[in-house]
């Protein structure tokens, strides 16, 4: 079956009765199908830890237990035994509009040695007006109550309204960090090779180069680019046994895309000249090498966001399988995976509908997924566990 050639509904809800009732079958899944959940998927428990916050965009957890949240307004908390707080960080280069703000957040793979956080956020002039979307390097305090800015990774990822700033975190396993960014809505950024908008990054912690990057004898910032001709790069997620790692873009009106990231590799979006959204989000007429999406939503797009991998055998069925939130269909769509095949399509029923636009996923230690809101109003964090054999 062609994974982009699939009959694609236009009624929302008639495509979640079908996924109710369609067996999960094997083979890669058209564009835009939803397959059955198999009969050993896990029941799922939603607990909401944190609540009565504004836009949560990001969360990630400490090696000592400590969830940390990223507000897009500019406020970062922290929740443990304590309850929740805010960390006192000097923001006040923050620039806050459209979709821009504080937005990802990773916690160093040696953070018990450095205690070291990264942030993603946009930044503004002296005027007020946005200046660039850059990756700063933090150090927590002991209690969790103060992050000191002790340098910047990245800085110089394009803005304009504040629209398509990506800034998804992800550390991969050789201990360098990955950075989706958007194409802030300006056309010529995905395919400028000098140009880190609509681009993944990859960067050692302390912002330098490393030297396998695709493009790491370029002068200047495109030394940094791991990937290009992206739209505007919501998820990021690493295989677990493979390190592949695999992202997840929103589309213009059609074609919200799940890609699997190969260094070097071109992904096709080029909306230049101005910004003509008409175009296929993978342009294989202009870039016949450009690598196809391993999924794509088809027409209507569901906003797909945050991405994480399900580890361990309390995940049954799901486990291995890429979860990806979304801001439209308000849920988790659950893709089984073999090498880098979608094969399988099914849906989180108890997240779906009842929390609204869902932001981020992280997979924790013990295999638990926590999950940010993205409502704008009394938004929260949750965190999933599965059973297993219980449904």
């Amino acid at each position: 079956m062609d994974i982009r050639g699939g009959i694609v509904s236009t009624l929302s809800v008639l495509v979640l009765l079908l996924s109710a009732c369609a067996p999960e079958g094997g083979g890669t899944v058209a564009t835009g199908e939803r397959l059955g959940a198999p009969a050993d998927a896990p029941a799922l428990d939603v607990e909401v830890v944190v609540d009565e916050l504004e836009l949560a965009w990001d969360v990630a957890r400490t090696p000592e237990g400590t969830v940390l949240v990223t507000e897009r307004g500019g406020r970062l908390l922290a929740h443990d035994e304590q309850g929740t707080r805010e960390v006192a960080a000097d923001l006040d280069d923050l620039f806050v509009g459209s979709e821009a703000g504080l937005m990802g957040l990773e916690v160093s793979p040696d953070f018990g040695r450095t205690r070291e956080i990264f942030l993603c956020h946009a930044t503004r002039t002296g005027d007020g007006l946005p200046q660039d979307v850059r990756v700063t390097r933090w150090r927590l305090d002991e209690g969790a109550a103060a992050a000191e800015r002790t340098g910047t990774v990245v800085d110089g990822l394009p803005i304009s309204s504040g629209r398509h700033s990506g800034c998804r975190l992800r550390f991969v396993p050789d201990g360098t960090l990955l950075v989706g960014t958007g194409d802030a809505a300006q056309g010529a950024n995905p395919q400028d090779p000098d140009s880190l908008g609509g681009k993944t990054l990859r960067l050692h912690p302390d912002g330098t180069v490393p030297e396998d990057n695709p493009f790491a004898d370029r002068d200047g910032p495109g030394a940094a680019v791991h990937t290009l001709g992206h739209r505007n790069v919501q998820g990021l997620a690493v295989q677990p046994g493979t390190g592949t790692v695999w992202s997840a873009e929103h589309g213009p009106g059609t074609d919200d895309e799940i890609n699997v990231l190969e260094p070097g590799a071109n992904y096709g979006w080029d909306p230049a000249p101005g910004y003509d959204e008409s175009v296929p989000m993978t342009d294989l007429e202009e870039f016949p090498d450009a690598l196809p999406a391993a999924w794509s939503s088809g027409r209507p797009t569901v906003a797909l966001s945050g991405a994480a991998f399900l580890e361990g055998d309390q995940w049954g069925a799901w486990e291995g399988a890429l979860a990806v939130a979304e801001l439209k269909n308000t849920g988790v769509g659950v893709y089984r995976v073999e090498d880098t095949a979608v094969t399988g399509l099914t849906r989180m029923a108890e997240l779906e509908n009842d929390y609204g636009r869902l932001r981020s996923l992280t997979l924790d230690d013990e295999g638990a997924l926590w999950v940010t809101t993205s409502n704008g109003d009394d938004d929260a964090v949750l965190r999933v566990t599965a059973s297993a054999g219980d449904s």
